[in-house]
């Protein structure tokens, strides 16, 4: 049985007060849950949000990373750099990135590759455009990412990834794929990660949902056959929204 990971996404919101003020409310909301709970915050809130979780059963991730070592990179931030400070998750190749910073298939498989060199857990983002889901190619968008995305990795790094698939019209739009929708097509990604490295990996491997994740619709996505969790952007700012998507079961 795949345990449910459901993680937030902050984007770029918190200062350092707000998020320590946040894991203080939030915390106490979530520490008798059975999913596994990660926040992935802004760059400057990671050492706060580190050093305020030590006690607590949530995990701290980064929203990006990148795939050298070191260098010439004004403005990044390495996989050496977010392990070396504890940090254990951290989101590759989120819409966002792809849409605003060019980010590529090919960057994004070069960061899964780092991040399991430095030891971080990759949470890959795939997922398609309103025009790609009205034009009926859903899933052949969403499984070429995917074996795009985990290409050259080995089965042991295959199901240590978590692929987080996140519709990009149903992001920050209120909009949220039906559940039958999502689990179909999170269903697709299973069986194309089967193909591809056995159906072994695909039954270990968590496949989030992500797209206007709320507490409402959370308990419905999260109980299909295949949704193991979700990544939430706006609703996880909210200490009681997201402590409630959390504890869906209960």
């Amino acid at each position: 049985m795949r345990r449910k990971v459901i993680a937030g996404n902050w984007k770029m919101n918190m200062l350092p007060n707000e998020a320590i003020k946040f894991i203080e409310e939030f915390a106490p909301l979530v520490k008798d849950t059975k999913a596994e709970v990660i926040l992935c915050v802004p760059y400057i809130d990671l050492f706060y949000a580190l050093l305020n979780a030590q006690e607590t059963n949530i995990k701290i991730g980064a929203q990006n990373m990148h795939f050298e070592e070191s260098g010439a990179y004004t403005g990044e931030v390495s996989g050496k750099m977010l392990k070396s400070i504890g940090v254990e998750y951290v989101i590759i190749g989120h819409s966002e990135r792809r849409q605003y910073f060019a980010e590529t298939d090919e960057t994004v498989n070069k960061k899964i590759k780092a991040a399991f060199e430095y030891g971080l857990k990759p949470i890959v983002c795939v997922g398609e455009n309103l025009e790609q889901r009205e034009k009926g190619v859903t899933e052949e968008i969403i499984t070429k990412q995917t074996e795009l995305a985990l290409d050259g990795l080995s089965k042991d790094q295959v199901k240590n990834t978590i692929i987080a698939y996140e519709p990009i019209w149903a992001i920050g739009t209120g909009k949220t794929a039906t559940s039958e929708d999502a689990n179909n097509s999170v269903k697709a990604i299973r069986e194309k990660i089967a193909k591809l490295y056995g159906k072994e990996v695909a039954e270990e491997v968590i496949i989030q949902y992500g797209g206007s994740v709320k507490s409402s619709n959370a308990a419905e996505l999260f109980s299909t056959s295949d949704i193991d969790g979700g990544l939430v952007g706006g609703a996880s700012l909210k200490p009681e929204e997201f402590a409630k998507i959390v504890n869906y079961d209960k």
